[in-house]
């Protein structure tokens, strides 16, 4: 993977990063991630940001009343939504919904591509609250990121389509190596800099950058908020892949032994997991 930390002179593989457009840090989330960063974050406040807009306001709503969001109660305000949800999980929604916003899907591949971001970020949600691992918000955004490398591809190369396809497919293979080979670049790099740049926590950033490369789950000099995001996330894609009709799920086949085993679950949990999960998706 390339490591976007290291400065790198006359690289044409940096030339080609600093090539592909990575939309700007939208302006409502820096104010959000502002008030986020006092010492004393006010919901008041918080909300005051979040109704400037109305369109966002409406479609936050509409996600913080999702089932897979954990509230039986119904918000009718973006000041419910913050109470029954709390400030960061309502901070998370917002900032998928601007992620959203600043890559449009003007093509069907990428109206795909953020329907099924969107479902991962919601299973990522739940299985951290019902797993209890780690913070259910940097689950979300985590699962909601850690693809957007894939959309911003897709607008740079015209055959990357075709490479994330057959990468995908390979049984055996790490999906950002095939992408290396054919665009000297790869989604969970690009994903990587699009999180650094929108300050996004390190963690998230981190987790985004090897959420293809499993050995990290069994790396105890990793932060064990990466390894459990890492895992995570194939829960969450073996969920979608059943959610989509698949019988087997590739990257699982790769992965999902170890996760099984990082998460100390048996395959019966997994299944229940796996039904509850589907169930979810139908709603």
């Amino acid at each position: 993977m390339n490591n976007l930390a290291v400065p790198r002179d006359a690289d044409p593989v940096d030339a080609l990063i600093k090539s592909i457009r990575i939309p700007p840090r939208p302006s409502l989330l820096a104010d959000l991630q502002r008030e986020l960063a006092a010492a004393d974050p006010s919901p008041t406040a918080i909300g005051r940001i979040i109704a400037s807009d109305v369109g966002m306001s409406g479609a936050l709503l509409k996600l913080a009343n999702s089932p897979l969001y954990g509230s039986t109660r119904k918000a009718k305000s973006i000041d419910q939504a913050i109470l029954f949800l709390g400030i960061n999980q309502v901070a998370a929604l917002m900032t998928g919904l601007l992620a959203r916003q600043a890559i449009p899907s003007d093509s069907a591949a990428l109206a795909a591509f953020w329907d099924l971001s969107t479902r991962r970020a919601q299973a990522m949600v739940f299985l951290s609250h019902r797993l209890r691992i780690g913070a259910p918000d940097v689950a979300h955004t985590f699962g909601l990121f850690c693809d957007t490398g894939v959309a911003l591809l897709l607008n740079r190369f015209p055959g990357y389509a075709a490479t994330f396809e057959a990468a995908c497919l390979d049984p055996q293979r790490r999906v950002t190596d095939i992408e290396d080979e054919r665009h000297s670049t790869n989604h969970a790099a690009v994903g990587c800099l699009l999180a650094r740049n929108w300050g996004l926590s390190s963690d998230v950033s981190v987790a985004i950058l090897h959420h293809h490369d499993y050995s990290v789950i069994d790396d105890a000099a990793t932060d064990d908020a990466v390894r459990s995001l890492v895992a995570l996330a194939l829960l969450a894609e073996r969920s979608l892949q059943a959610y989509q009709g698949h019988a087997v799920s590739l990257e699982w086949e790769k992965g999902g032994a170890r996760a099984c085993a990082y998460l100390g679950l048996s395959d019966d949990e997994i299944t229940d997991l796996l039904d509850h999960l589907l169930d979810c998706f139908s709603h």
